[in-house]
């Protein structure tokens, strides 16, 4: 055995095991995301019981919001990628630098959607659908959660820093702090329980504003009193770098095309179905709303496979890398089929808790059993492409193949299915998410061919 052999195995048995390494950022990712979305399928199962009309105008509202956090996490996703190399290095000050850079970006974005928000409500509303009262209920929203956007963007900022530090319990911790904050609030003020007014949608805004600075403040002071390995520190976030800023943007802009263009469609879904039928809009959000909750075993998986892969190719052994690769496609399939069985029978006892029409619950439930079979494509697909080849470099790939599949071909034959054919919007569904099924191919041929793998930091 010669010297570098030697040095490989005693590397390897220093490090933590794969599986430990997976399962405890899975776990804890898995959990924030369950719990964060917990909220929102509290919220919908309370108006749901206040008001169909309210539920129908937060859901509309809520694919701002939704557009909004797909390009913040890609910001945030540019500084896992490419700070979990630094990471691996032990590098920090080319994070706090990358950091920094990343919170200005996402506070732009920030103001520009406050301002749009503020002149546009009804006509942002009115993207999704024509409903009069649906269209009064949004706007009313609208503009009180519009408040929220700051405060959610810095908490989703930091806490991907932290994520690129292998960092992820607290954002469980503060997640379910949210959960009860959120939910105790709505209940008060939607309904007007405990002397509190009765306020419908304008309660859930306020339910949810309030739990957006909570979690701000708990977060920040979390990191001065107890991260001393960063060490971040407000004037940390008025740094700029030139060479760093072309690596980060290279990292993040194909990240920002693909989470747009993944915004966009799932705001299209809402445009498509919300013209089509007003009860669609209702029963979309009911199902769309535990579909994403089960749909966090995949994100969850995504976001701990982008942390090993950019880890260890930062450590550059290509070989662990590789290694890494084989492992994790084999636990996303079966984290795939263990999902797709749990949201089938899931369903059920959840829609039950739903006070709905007869007819938006019947169409809520055919929305699921399509969307369990679509979650085992997904829970493949999704995470080998944007945990495993995205993570690993190789970003313009899930921008072509997002490219191809959304604009050519699922958008052009969801519009041609409802408003050509007339097809029902169970029907539509199944186009919307077609490429969950199509996308599993290429993504399983492009990590065989291991062209993915780049090393992107600096020496």
């Amino acid at each position: 055995m010669n010297q570098q052999e030697k040095h490989q195995i005693e590397k390897q048995q220093k490090e933590p095991s794969f599986y430990r390494q997976f399962f405890t950022l899975y776990i804890a990712l898995v959990l924030q995301n369950v719990v964060t979305l917990s909220v929102n399928l509290t919220d919908n199962v309370m108006l749901g019981a206040y008001s169909e009309t309210s539920l129908a105008g937060v859901a509309a509202a809520n694919q701002i919001q939704f557009v909004y956090q797909m390009l913040l996490a890609a910001f945030g996703e540019g500084m896992v990628i490419l700070g979990s190399q630094y990471w691996g290095k032990q590098q920090t000050k080319p994070m706090k630098k990358i950091a920094a850079m990343m919170m200005q970006l996402g506070l732009a974005v920030m103001v520009v959607l406050f301002v749009l928000i503020s002149l546009f409500p009804e006509q942002g509303i009115g993207l999704f659908t024509t409903d009069g009262p649906i269209i009064a209920e949004g706007a009313g929203y609208l503009r009180l959660i519009r408040f929220t956007y700051l405060f959610f963007a810095v908490t989703q900022l930091l806490l991907a820093v932290l994520r690129s530090m292998q960092i992820v319990k607290i954002a469980l911790y503060l997640s379910a702090m949210t959960f009860f904050v959120n939910c105790g609030i709505n209940y008060m003020l939607i309904f007007g329980r405990f002397g509190m007014p009765e306020m419908g949608t304008a309660g859930a805004a306020v339910g949810t504003l309030t739990a957006r600075i909570l979690e701000t403040a708990v977060l920040i002071i979390y990191i001065a009193k107890t991260e001393k390995n960063l060490c971040l520190r407000v004037r940390d976030f008025f740094q700029f770098d030139r060479l760093l800023w072309k690596d980060y943007i290279k990292v993040t802009l194909p990240i920002l095309v693909t989470n747009g263009l993944w915004g966009v469609n799932t705001a299209l879904q809402t445009a498509i179905l919300g013209h089509m039928t007003a009860a669609a809009i209702a029963a979309n959000s009911a199902a769309s709303n535990l579909f994403l909750l089960v749909k966090s075993t995949a994100v969850g998986a995504a976001s701990a496979a982008g942390v090993m892969i950019g880890k260890a190719i930062g450590g550059g052994d290509m070989e662990q890398v590789k290694r890494y690769a084989r492992r994790l496609q084999k636990l996303f399939l079966g984290i795939g089929i263990c999902s797709g069985i749990a949201l089938f029978f899931l369903r059920v006892p959840v829609l039950g808790l739903y006070d709905l029409r007869p007819e938006t619950k019947a169409m809520a439930n055919t929305f699921l059993m399509i969307l369990s079979a679509v979650d085992v494509g997904m829970s493949y697909q999704m995470p080998t492409n944007t945990g495993i080849i995205r993570g690993g470099g190789d970003a313009m790939f899930v921008v072509k193949m997002d490219l191809i599949s959304i604009w050519l071909i699922v958008l052009p034959l969801s519009f041609f299915m409802a408003f050509v054919v007339k097809a029902s919007p169970a029907v539509v569904v199944w186009c919307l998410n077609a490429d969950q099924f199509f996308k599993c191919v290429p993504a399983f041929l492009r990590c065989r061919s291991w062209k993915w793998i780049r090393k992107l930091t600096r020496e």
